[in-house]
């Protein structure tokens, strides 16, 4: 799915290259997530890296906060290269990032990236030589690194700094833009060194993490509007279920609109015994509604409402939408282009017909209370009445036809 023009250029003229993946430089939005499993248990770190790469996820982010742990990641990196998985990973810093780094060189190598976040890697004197530290050993082994702020663990001497501006200045600001104010100060300022250091600007990414949705979009309009790295956007400790899903989506979907933004992360809660893969799922579903990007094919289905009393279409409606998101990792490797199609499963005669030709398939059911017969439309035509108990199984075999006739196989 090609960028509807409506939408401004992204902010990175330069593109970070991560592994195989690239972050700006008008390169399409990339989706990343992170695991919350414990490094240091390499099975079941693997296995969730993996799991989110099957998702989509193009870039897997691991914790890495002990020995333990970066003796770990080159095992982890090798399991997954032997599975098949190629999806770069990369290693989230904090406090003793400059000594896992150095003294784990192969921790170093296997990672695609660093993530250190400013406000905690030493204070005073020694802040600015385990920063240096960290940022050296990027430049050694040629890695990108993303400097990120969080507004949770800010740098209290730049921040008490800021403060003590603001309140000297002749027209002091709120709190609120003190804090803003401080995030893009502390990820710039930090750019800056790292640059001074030697690592180039095309290995930098930024970002300014917040957990309110208008805080967020005031901060990163003042960045972009201040520099030209590659961002990483997402709300940080954006909650659980549909709270974190709806801030995350009305925050980025906001700035993306307006070109800003080259990465990002959903950082959903999970539910007990929840899927990680879900952030995955609704970092994907943002950019494809926003029509920034195809993942897998969209399912349109109607809301339901006093004529759909049955709960048929419901089911259906989740089965096929299962379905196309399970089969779209065997199509993505056999056909091009099956991310575009659309499907409509709708529930009764009132709109039913007319968005069921509006899609490349589309089916009508008849409402409540009446036998199980629904008219498939393909490409606006009717060419089918489903009847009977196995519709949904019928339906998903007219969906597999399409995909086989419609969709090149690729070389």
């Amino acid at each position: 799915m090609s960028s509807n023009n409506t939408f401004k250029q992204r902010r990175a003229s330069v593109g970070v290259l991560v592994g195989t993946v690239t972050i700006g430089g008008n390169a399409p939005v990339v989706v990343q997530s992170m695991t919350n499993t414990d490094t240091v248990n390499t099975a079941a770190t693997t296995a969730q890296v993996a799991q989110l790469a099957r998702a989509g996820s193009e870039l897997v982010r691991i914790t890495v906060n002990s020995m333990e742990a970066a003796k770990a990641v080159p095992t982890i990196r090798a399991r997954l290269d032997d599975m098949g998985c190629h999806v770069p990973l990369v290693g989230d810093f904090h406090f003793n990032g400059h000594k896992l780094l150095t003294e784990h060189p192969d921790c170093a190598k296997a990672l695609a990236k660093y993530r250190i976040n400013p406000g905690n890697v030493g204070h005073g004197k020694k802040r600015d030589e385990q920063f240096a530290t960290l940022i050296e050993t990027a430049c050694k082994y040629d890695k990108p690194v993303r400097i990120g702020v969080n507004w949770g663990s800010l740098d209290p001497e730049m921040l008490a700094r800021i403060m003590d501006e603001n309140a000297k200045s002749s027209d002091p600001k709120d709190a609120g833009y003190v804090m803003r104010e401080a995030l893009i100060t502390s990820a710039l300022e930090s750019a800056a060194k790292a640059e001074e250091i030697g690592l180039a600007r095309s290995r930098i990414v930024l970002s300014c993490k917040v957990s309110g949705v208008q805080d967020l979009i005031s901060v990163y309009r003042d960045l972009a509007s201040r520099c030209d790295y590659a961002l990483h956007l997402g709300l940080t400790e954006a909650g659980m279920g549909s709270k974190g899903i709806v801030a995350s989506a009305a925050a980025l979907s906001v700035l993306l609109q307006e070109g800003i933004g080259d990465t990002i992360r959903i950082s959903l809660t999970p539910e007990p015994g929840g899927d990680r893969t879900r952030e995955v799922i609704v970092a994907q579903e943002i950019l494809q509604t926003m029509g920034l990007r195809a993942f897998v094919p969209l399912v349109a289905a109607c809301p339901g409402c006093g004529r759909t009393t049955s709960t048929y279409f419901q089911e259906l409606a989740d089965s096929i939408q299962r379905y196309v998101r399970e089969q779209m990792i065997a199509w993505r490797e056999q056909y091009d282009g099956v991310e575009n199609m659309t499907l409509a499963v709708m529930g009764c005669v009132v709109n039913g017909p007319g968005e069921s030709k509006h899609a490349n398939i589309g089916i009508s059911l008849p409402g409540s209370g009446e036998n199980p017969v629904a008219p498939v439309y393909v490409d606006g035509q009717k060419t089918v009445t489903l009847k009977g108990d196995n519709i949904a199984e019928e339906f998903r075999q007219i969906v597999d036809q399409y995909v086989r006739e419609k969709y090149p196989k690729k070389k």
